[in-house]
């Protein structure tokens, strides 16, 4: 019988090691935290603000790359900075708690030290309010939805109806209360979505506009025509 003999690369076995190490594999988890958050901050910014700068935005070719790419580096630093200080708040609140394991108080103190950081200090970009409202949104929905599950107080049948009702009326309050503000405080908009509201719905306010100023001009010349006519009439007598 034949035995092959391999080789072992000294490098490859050496790095083999350090990524298996378990003593390392928090440092690892925070290095990949921040490589996938900076990687999904870009995949999911840069299509969003390529069509928005392009669409809304007044400049040259260059002036509007540079605003897409400005946009794409801040989402994703910005995610992965937050993954690296989360999970470094974590860490360390595992490893000097008695119990030496994780706990639900450390997630939510994790995230308040993290999101503070990151999303809550200074003066914040339109790209920070964008991800801060993306996220209070969704936990809006999760805390309604977790309140409805275990409300153990409601009843079944009411509980029922709630969960049945509590989207449409939630949808339908959320487009009134937006096309009124847009209608009548437009200020308190964010930026972006003043502008899609603006491109969507002023063009048809406007062309009414424009008809009626259009009617009024032509109505105007007509008066000219007419009475300049009426002053080169030749006059006879009879």
């Amino acid at each position: 019988m034949f035995y092959k003999l391999h080789l072992a690369d000294p490098g490859q076995s050496t790095v083999e090691s350090i990524v298996l190490d378990p003593q390392l594999a928090d440092l690892f988890a925070i290095v990949k935290g921040a490589r996938n958050g900076f990687t999904y901050g870009a995949k999911i910014r840069f299509p969003h603000a390529l069509v928005m700068v392009f669409l809304f935005r007044s400049g040259t070719l260059r002036e509007k790359l540079k605003l897409v790419l400005k946009a794409t580096f801040q989402h994703a630093r910005n995610l992965a900075t937050f993954a690296i200080i989360y999970k470094t708040a974590l860490l360390v609140l595992r490893n000097t708690s008695p119990e030496g394991k994780e706990s639900s108080p450390h997630t939510f103190l994790a995230g308040l030290v993290g999101g503070y950081m990151v999303f809550g200090r200074g003066i914040q970009s339109s790209v920070n309010q964008q991800i801060v409202i993306y996220v209070f949104a969704r936990v809006v929905l999760a805390l309604a939805r977790l309140s409805v599950q275990r409300g153990g107080a409601i009843p079944r049948e009411l509980r029922e109806r709630v969960t049945n009702n509590a989207w449409p009326v939630f949808a339908a309050l959320s487009w009134a209360s937006v096309m009124w503000l847009y209608r009548w405080q437009p200020e308190t908009l964010q930026p972006s979505l003043k502008s899609s509201m603006k491109y969507m719905y002023a063009p048809a306010h406007s062309f009414l506009l424009f008809l009626n100023r259009s009617r009024h001009t032509l109505s105007s010349r007509i008066c000219l025509c007419q009475d300049a006519d009426a002053l080169t009439l030749p006059h006879t007598d009879i």
